[in-house]
């Protein structure tokens, strides 16, 4: 009887184990179908939602449903994104070859724009970056770009975001972040700076002797006014120079300062006189 019975439980126990794998493949189904159809958007990312093909609109932040096989969802991130124009070579207004680094800083302020207008925003903006980089660069000199980087990079991205308005991004800035001359200009430029170095000092020294001249004048105007002063900055000298205790001092008295000025005197004198006569003859 029990073996009768057997063929019957086996055949029940496995249509209810059938049941149960293809229970559980629908529900992992429903779980993927699920998984996909529910998106939680951030704050700082939109969706734009394209269904059969066709525009439906621009959803997010939070929690957003996709229809499978129907909707395509494209995200898109409003957030502040930085393309690299590495290693950009152009031609100066006064035909100086330089090689830039630049960066541009942008982001997308509407989201159905950047994917209906433009097929990759990123790269379109890289390539226009890098063509209006040259082009700029091809418009001021080279004592421009070194001393008006930022009023340049300004220029450069007034320029880009005109052109990629219409996809939707916003250009926020552009950095210029290095900037690579010829070794043979680098040269040329330390020789001149090193000259004008030279000018200045040599502008400052001249300048600081007629100064010293000046001063010298006056002082000398004084002691001839009043000896008295004179004889105080003697004394100052003496005092100086008595501060090396290894030196003997012989100082004159004011009798003998007194007689040999008046032999100079009559020496400057007497020669004056004997150019006068030579002259006369």
């Amino acid at each position: 009887m029990y073996m009768q019975l057997l063929p019957q439980v086996l055949l029940q126990v496995g249509t209810i184990i059938a049941v149960a794998i293809l229970a559980i493949f629908l529900l992992i189904i429903i779980i993927a179908i699920l998984a996909y159809s529910i998106r939680i958007v951030p704050e700082y990312q939109r969706i734009v939602k394209l269904r059969l093909g066709k525009y439906k609109g621009i959803y997010g932040p939070g929690i957003v449903f996709i229809i499978p096989v129907i909707d395509r969802p494209i995200t898109m991130d409003l957030r502040v994104i930085s393309i690299d124009l590495s290693s950009q070579r152009a031609l100066t207004k006064d035909n100086v070859e330089v090689t830039i680094d630049a960066a541009v800083y942008m982001r997308v302020i509407d989201a159905a724009k950047a994917v209906l207008s433009v097929t990759d925003y990123r790269s379109a903006t890289a390539t226009l970056g890098a063509a209006v980089l040259r082009d700029v660069i091809g418009m001021v000199d080279l004592d421009t770009l070194l001393t008006q980087r930022e009023e340049v990079a300004k220029k450069i991205a007034s320029i880009i975001d005109e052109h990629v308005s219409p996809w939707g991004v916003k250009v926020t800035a552009v950095a210029i972040k290095d900037i690579k001359l010829p070794d043979t200009l680098i040269r040329a430029m330390a020789a001149q700076a090193e000259a004008e170095r030279m000018r200045r000092a040599k502008v400052i020294l001249a300048q600081a002797d007629y100064e010293a001249s000046q001063m010298y004048l006056k002082a000398a105007e004084t002691y001839n006014k009043n000896p008295i002063s004179l004889t105080l900055r003697q004394l100052d000298t003496l005092l100086e120079v008595a501060k090396e205790h290894n030196l003997i001092l012989v100082v004159p008295s004011s009798l003998e300062v007194t007689t040999l000025s008046t032999l100079a005197a009559a020496a400057l004198k007497k020669q004056q006189e004997g150019s006068g006569g030579t002259t006369q003859q």
